[in-house]
Parts: structure tokens; C-alpha cells; sequence
């Protein structure tokens, strides 16, 4: 069974299609995931520690 050049054709550039939309996607994602990992690298090192009161006082108990 033989498949028509321009069916052929037609196929080809969907799947070109295809691959180039799903590589755009993992770029995109890639690329928004790094953002998000800096903002919350730079949020994290931004916040002060241990300025603030705790309302329970057991939290302000130290671990043992």
C-alpha cells in the first residue's frame, strides 16, 4: 500500500510541526522554572530569621 506524496507531505510537516511546538513548551517551562527557583533563592535570603515573637510558646522551646 502506497501513501500519496501530498498525503505524505502533509503528515511530515504536522509531525514538524509537532515536535517544534513541544520544544517550545520545555523551553518555556525550563525557563520559568529557573525564574521561579531564583525569586524564591533570592525571597528566602532576603527574609530576616528569628526578628519576629512566636505566639506559641512552645515553639520558642529549643529541640532536644
Amino acid at each position: 500500500m502506497f501513501i500519496h506524496p501530498d498525503t505524505f507531505l502533509v503528515l511530515a510537516n504536522d509531525r514538524r510541526r509537532e515536535l517544534i511546538a513541544e520544544a517550545d513548551e520545555v523551553r518555556l517551562l525550563t525557563s520559568a522554572h529557573r525564574a521561579r527557583r531564583a525569586r524564591k533563592a533570592l525571597a528566602v535570603g532576603a527574609q530576616p530569621t528569628g526578628t519576629l515573637a512566636s505566639c506559641e510558646p512552645s515553639a520558642a522551646v529549643p529541640a532536644r
